[in-house]
């Protein structure tokens, strides 16, 4: 369970979990990845765009959770969807090459390491039980496309990552049974 922050939370644990992985071997320094459209992606080399963010209704409670003299709607549970796209400064012979690299790394980090959890975790989540699954996703030419308006296509990945719980603000409040009253009829 966390507050709303936890979007962007999440965002930024998978932002270390890349870092830590790709920097200094492929990419040069550690503000060379980070949450950016891979069309606003200034000095980055590795971009992660949430671009989708949707309700994951598997796991959709109604059950109320229990704060002593209130109660707390509970959580929606969500999905966040990102694309990562490389973007190197090397001349035209290189480029490629140096994106094929940062996206095979990147794959491959990913599927090793297919939970963010514990020290991987940042802001709100910091010290919190919480694991997210990381899970590889394919979407449609055409929708990954649409993601590069007035650009061209550049090859990326797609992770779902989830799910994500987000509090409600909302709370009923209660008060303690104080007395019962209990009435018995024999039966005939």
């Amino acid at each position: 369970m966390a507050d709303y922050t936890v979007i962007s939370d999440i965002g930024l644990s998978l932002v270390k979990v890349l870092r830590r992985a790709l920097v200094p071997e492929l990419i040069g320094h550690p503000d060379g990845v980070g949450l950016a459209h891979p069309h606003d992606k200034g000095d980055m080399n590795l971009t992660l765009y949430l671009f989708e963010v949707k309700e994951n209704t598997d796991f959709r409670s109604n059950e109320m959770i229990d704060q002593g003299d209130r109660m707390r709607f509970p959580p929606i549970a969500m999905d966040l969807t990102y694309l990562i796209t490389a973007h190197s400064a090397s001349d035209v012979l290189s480029r490629s090459i140096d994106e094929h690299r940062m996206l095979g790394k990147t794959l491959q980090v990913l599927h090793d390491h297919n939970v963010l959890k514990g020290d991987d975790l940042v802001g709100s989540l910091t010290g919190t039980d919480g694991q997210f699954r990381i899970v590889k996703e394919e979407i449609p030419l055409d929708t990954a496309i649409s993601l590069f308006p007035n650009m061209p296509y550049k090859l990326s990945l797609c992770y779902r990552i989830g799910p994500v719980f987000v509090d409600s603000t909302r709370v009923k409040t209660t008060s303690r049974v104080r007395e019962r009253q209990v009435h018995l009829k024999q039966k005939k």
